[in-house]
């Protein structure tokens, strides 16, 4: 039997799951922690393919090279900004936490950037909890998507998605991709600490290949270090939406012979690899060091087998659409 356990970190409020089995008097393992389901961001069209579930959306924001950062740059402004950026998820305070923990996005950026220029302005309002952003994962492999949305922090939104595969149907109407997307709302503050900053820099360049900071030239100067800005973003809420699986067409098309005779129907997967390294000209490493090499390998494999077994995943079937998923 399992408990329901709420918890509040970090200003989020978690629900988990936890089995009496595996507590103790000083410990509580909770392996399903999922962010609440708010109005910004809970998803309505095919919400069957929702999920809150902190591991899930942290992993695909995790795996993806850009995320893209949506804020309002001024009240007088019509339009909202996005900014491509790189960053990672992590806890300073828990550098040891799990991918399914709460965590903080950090990101990267440059120290006369207008949105490192908004936090700092935000930061002196009194009361003020930091600049609202959402943060979108996708994918630099890709421009396709299913629908894009400029996303701010309090308003419902979409994704740009990683595309794991194109499904194709008896009827252009029903074609789709499989694709994971995510999305995170909160508010964006600037790193203070010289400590906290470093520790966010290794972390950053590490998401890109593990274990490049220690194979860099490190630790920055302080030309580098004052001229780079690292914002911490204190998730508010989060969400993600995945497709997975074969096309699901319509009874109407599945009982003409004609068209099943006529049409081919099933996914080509699709996933991001990684080249053969390229030595730059000023290079004098004779070999491709094993860390890179091994990463190269690993990840250009996990990307396919990803891909094909979403592919041959069960494809959950459709719902009945309701007023509010339109």
């Amino acid at each position: 039997m399992s408990h329901l356990l709420y918890i509040s970190f970090s200003n989020i409020d978690i629900v988990g799951e936890c089995n009496p089995v595996i507590q103790s008097a000083n410990f509580v393992v909770m392996p399903n922690l999922t962010y609440p389901k708010v109005p910004r961001g809970t998803v309505n069209r095919y919400n069957h393919r929702a999920t809150y579930d902190l591991r899930a959306i942290h992993s695909i924001v995790n795996s993806t090279p850009v995320l893209h950062v949506s804020f309002t740059p001024d009240p007088d402004e019509p339009f909202p900004a996005i900014l491509p950026m790189i960053g990672a998820l992590g806890s300073f305070e828990y550098p040891s936490s799990d991918i399914g923990e709460p965590l903080d996005c950090y990101l990267h950026g440059y120290v006369s950037s207008r949105i490192m220029n908004l936090a700092r302005e935000a930061a002196k309002q009194e009361g003020s909890k930091g600049l609202p952003v959402c943060v979108a994962a996708t994918s630099v492999s890709s421009s396709m998507c299913l629908r894009v949305t400029i996303c701010l922090a309090g308003i419902r939104a979409n994704s740009n998605i990683k595309v794991d595969g194109l499904v194709l149907s008896l009827t252009p109407n029903s074609h789709s991709y499989n694709y994971r997307s995510a999305i995170l709302h909160g508010y964006a503050s600037l790193v203070i600490s010289d400590e906290e900053k470093l520790w966010a820099m290794e972390l950053i360049t590490n998401s890109i290949v593990p274990n490049r900071w220690s194979n860099s030239r490190v630790p920055p100067d302080k030309a580098e270090m004052d001229s780079t800005r690292i914002l911490r973003v204190q998730i508010e809420s989060g969400s993600g939406k995945v497709r997975e699986g074969m096309p699901s067409d319509e009874k109407k098309d599945l009982d003409r012979a004609e068209v099943l005779d006529k049409v081919w129907t099933g996914v080509v997967p699709m996933w991001e690899r990684f080249g053969e390294p390229i030595p730059g000209p000023y290079n004098k490493v004779s070999e491709v060091p094993e860390y890179l090499k091994g990463y190269v390998s690993a990840t250009n494999g996990q990307h396919e087998q990803h891909a094909v077994a979403a592919a041959n995943k069960s494809t959950v079937p459709k719902r009945a659409k309701k007023a509010d998923e339109e």
